[in-house]
């Protein structure tokens, strides 16, 4: 409450001045104006729905404008220091904000980017582009298993949890997802009303905490499950086995959010730290996790059920393809998460050190599927800093089908990177379950600028994916992506990734994968021999 405290004191200032002028001098009455008018001037912004940092902080939060609006060189310098000097992530405000707020992004005087730098990439244009497609591209998610297809958008809302979230941030985001047509992953925090709020599409994700479908023992309800799973605003089933922020450990709420509606949602004690644990109870072999996964997709009445994974071991994951042809079914999707991405908090040794980047990790799961012949399907998603329309399309040449964004929708709702999401005191009101901060995030002008910004985005998508001769994603090649990979030489994705041949791992395993190959086993996570 202290950030209402200069409203409060200037009122007071009024007050009192304002009785001595009464029963004094006129010159009083001037000199109470300029209060006067700074009480306007906050009570203004505590009412306006447009800015929510003016909401949580009257009259102080027009400083971080004034700075934004003097010069361009002071706004950049305000988002660097707000950023901690991050390059990606000042793009990416720059983006997504003028996006969200229907500005066009074109600037003046080329890139600021380093393009002779060792490791740039670059899209390959074509002399002769496409004309762009009318409507835009959707991927049909949904194997020969699934009853229910669903049709995905190229650029989706990544899993967020109610908890790590505050209730009017995805109330935005589902409104959001509702008015443009794109799908929002619930996060492993459990089916909430404010998921449902807004009529978006949802896909709804179970950790291994099975928060929302949880038994009191902590196992799996598939009671619960079939009842929520069958809401027709469930468009998917996701299950979590790991994220990019902190592969090998579960997720972590502290004690100072898990409030009692987070409990009840949750299924779990008000007020004490929810802690996910690393690995679930429900399966313990690449099988067991195939049978689940077949086990949810029929509990739903028949959705597309996937599963979501930062890749580690490439072991794992071709015993688990191993699996899918011994038990005769596959999941509908894979999301790949990379470790560059997340915007869970997480220890910082697992955030620099544990997991592939998405980059890798795409090829892996690709080329995997590609080389057992299962890639025709199952669908893959990929999320891990995916926020402009030069990441769709990268990801969709790299072997992704559709992409998610996390660190971007926040962004759109509002979230200025103020770093205090685990303290509860986020000063806009996104990542917070202080209902007094929560109140400054507008659901109707968010869900509006989120909506904006996803449909502009897959719409510069679309205009890259013309530019370079292709109309559609299944035109895309690796050929059309490059980099540099010294001084004075660059190569094509094609060149510098190994993709393997359609059922080539069951016919004749190249030299680089026969040993992963052949430790791999559908019956274990962990194989005797491992590379």
């Amino acid at each position: 409450m202290l950030r209402f405290f200069v409203v409060g004191f200037i009122g007071f200032a009024v007050l009192i001045v304002g009785v001595v002028a009464a029963v004094g001098s006129w010159a009083w009455w001037l000199l109470a104006a300029l209060p006067a008018a700074l009480l306007l001037v906050g009570i203004y912004d505590m009412v306006q729905r447009k800015h929510s940092i003016l909401r949580n902080y009257p009259i102080l939060g027009h400083m971080r404008f004034l700075l934004e609006s003097l010069r361009p060189e002071l706004q950049q310098y305000f988002i660097e220091r707000n950023t901690e000097g991050r390059p990606y992530d000042r793009e990416v405000r720059t983006i997504v904000y003028e996006r969200a707020k229907g500005i066009h992004g074109e600037l003046s005087f080329g890139t600021e980017r380093d393009i002779e730098e060792v490791g740039y990439e670059y899209l390959v244009h074509s002399t002769v582009p496409v004309p762009e497609p009318e409507e835009l591209p959707r991927v049909l998610i949904g194997g020969p298993d699934c009853a229910r297809p669903y049709s995905m958008s190229l650029l989706n809302v990544s899993s967020m949890s109610f908890g790590a979230l505050s209730a009017n941030a995805l109330r935005a985001l589902n409104r959001g997802a509702a008015m443009g047509g794109f799908a929002h992953d619930t996060g492993e925090g459990g089916l909430t009303p404010y998921h449902l709020d807004g009529g978006g599409d949802l896909v709804w994700e179970i950790g291994s905490g099975y928060f929302g479908t949880r038994t009191p023992q902590g196992g799996f309800d598939p009671d619960q499950f079939a009842d929520k799973a069958a809401h027709d605003q469930v468009k998917a089933l996701s299950l979590k086995l790991s994220q990019g922020a902190k592969p090998g450990i579960g997720g972590v709420l502290p004690a100072a959010k898990v409030t009692a509606e987070i409990a009840e949602y949750r299924g779990v004690p008000v007020h004490e730290k929810c802690v996910s644990p690393s690995a679930h109870s429900e399966f313990a072999t690449p099988r067991e996790l195939i049978r689940f996964l077949s086990r949810m997709r029929e509990l739903s009445g028949g959705k597309p059920t996937g599963f979501k994974l930062c890749v580690g071991s490439r072991v794992e994951l071709l015993a688990i393809c191993k699996a899918m042809l011994a038990e005769g079914t596959a999941p509908d999707f894979i999301i790949v998460d990379g470790a560059e991405g997340g915007t869970a908090a997480a220890p910082l040794e697992y955030e620099d050190h544990v997991g592939l980047p998405l980059t890798d990790g795409l090829m892996i799961v690709h080329n995997a599927l590609v080389a057992t012949g299962l890639r025709d399907r199952i669908k893959i998603g990929a999320s891990g800093k995916v926020a402009a329309g030069n990441d769709i399309v990268k990801r969709l040449i790299q072997g992704a089908d559709y992409t998610n964004a996390a660190r971007a929708m926040m962004m759109a709702v509002g979230c200025i990177q103020a770093q205090r999401c685990h303290t509860n005191e986020c000063p806009v009101g996104v990542a917070t379950q202080d209902p007094r901060r929560a109140r400054a995030l507008d659901v109707a002008d968010k869900a509006v600028r989120t909506q904006r910004y996803q449909e502009a985005t897959v719409r510069q998508a679309v205009q890259l994916m013309a530019s370079l001769g292709a109309a559609h994603p299944d035109e895309l090649t690796p050929d059309m992506l490059r980099k540099k990979v010294s001084p004075t030489t660059q190569r094509s994705f094609a060149e510098l990734y190994e993709w393997l041949a359609p059922g080539e791992l069951l016919a004749d395993p190249p030299q680089s994968w026969a040993v992963d190959w052949a430790a791999a086993s559908a019956d274990t996570f962990r194989p005797k021999s491992v590379r």
